[in-house]
């Protein structure tokens, strides 16, 4: 059967904690899974622009010994009409894996349906599982190294997006608690709140109440792709989440010995304060480099539990 990543919420707490354990022991320079891609070719297919994503995975494609595939949606058919369906049975006799950036939830879904080799979520606007998961690894390493999260608090401040909600999966499936504190018109979409209900997680509308005694605060860019309500970029949505704001008054609120993470690109002034960015609290550059570990470990899973594709079976 093939192994896809396409949400954290597919997964049960043993899979991730496994991933995990596999991307700190690349991180550390050992080498399991190797050469699980020895000969193997993956297609990185882009509908939206990418820095982190696009190097990230590129580099770690390498270092797994295979070969990265960029394919662009408007250099494809799949850009000028072809089903999805189509593409995926057609890539599917030609690489040996995907990973897909895109604005759309179907595509990712209709793609994994059709193809028969591992797909992987690089981002959708619904969720963002590979970098929340590089943010619960970063965390791990300065808050729970056996990654034991329990008792532990995530604040979420700002956009009820698709990173947020791949924080509440994590939230509900690795046992740690989250607040979100967010604008009630960008909040998380309906089925996300049903997860949430039974759950240590909470939907707050003030930013101070989520921040008191955190142990990790996280934010997000204020111009996200999937935007709910028609607020885009303007003006009003920029005043909906402005009160969201992290600065050195929220993050004294926190537990001692907090972090700041946020998934970058960041906007100082907005989101966060330049004070806050560059400050002792951030973590920020840790988390970006855990994103090579962790997507590395991902696609090694992928292709040991499952991935069979034009050049033969998986590791």
């Amino acid at each position: 059967m093939t192994c896809h990543f396409l949400d954290i919420a597919d997964h049960d707490n043993a899979t991730l904690t496994a991933i995990l354990a596999d991307a700190d022991a690349m991180k550390s320079g050992g080498k399991p899974h190797a050469d699980v891609l020895a000969g193997k070719t993956v297609a990185m297919i882009f509908e939206k622009p990418s820095t982190r994503t696009r190097v990230s995975f590129e580099v770690g494609i390498h270092q797994l010994g295979g070969t990265p595939l960029v394919m662009r949606s408007e250099e494809m058919q799949l850009g000028r009409g072809e089903t999805v369906a189509d593409t995926a049975r057609v890539l599917s006799g030609y690489v040996d894996a995907i990973m897909i950036r895109t604005s759309r939830h179907e595509i990712l879904t209709e793609l994994a349906s059709y193809a028969s080799v591992p797909v992987i979520n690089g981002l959708k606007d619904r969720s963002h599982p590979c970098h929340v998961m590089a943010d619960v690894k970063t965390m791990a390493e300065l808050k729970a190294p056996h990654h034991d999260f329990s008792g532990l608090k995530v604040a979420w401040l700002g956009d009820g997006n698709n990173v947020a909600a791949s924080w509440i999966e994590a939230a509900r499936i690795m046992d740690f608690n989250l607040d979100l504190a967010v604008p009630s018109a960008l909040a998380p979409d309906d089925d996300l709140m049903d997860m949430v209900n039974g759950t240590s997680i909470r939907v707050v509308d003030d930013p101070m109440t989520a921040a008191s005694d955190a142990d990790v605060i996280v934010t997000d860019t204020w111009s996200s792709m999937g935007m709910p309500g028609g607020y885009s970029n303007s003006g009003d949505r920029q005043e909906l989440l402005r009160r969201y704001q992290v600065n050195d008054a929220v993050m004294a609120v926190t537990k001692a010995g907090s972090v700041f993470m946020h998934c970058l690109p960041v906007y100082r002034g907005q989101e966060a304060t330049a004070e806050v960015v560059d400050g002792p609290q951030s973590v920020i550059w840790q988390e970006a480099e855990n994103r090579l570990h962790v997507q590395k470990a991902i696609m090694a899973f992928c292709m040991i539990n499952g991935g069979t594709g034009a050049t033969g079976a998986g590791a």
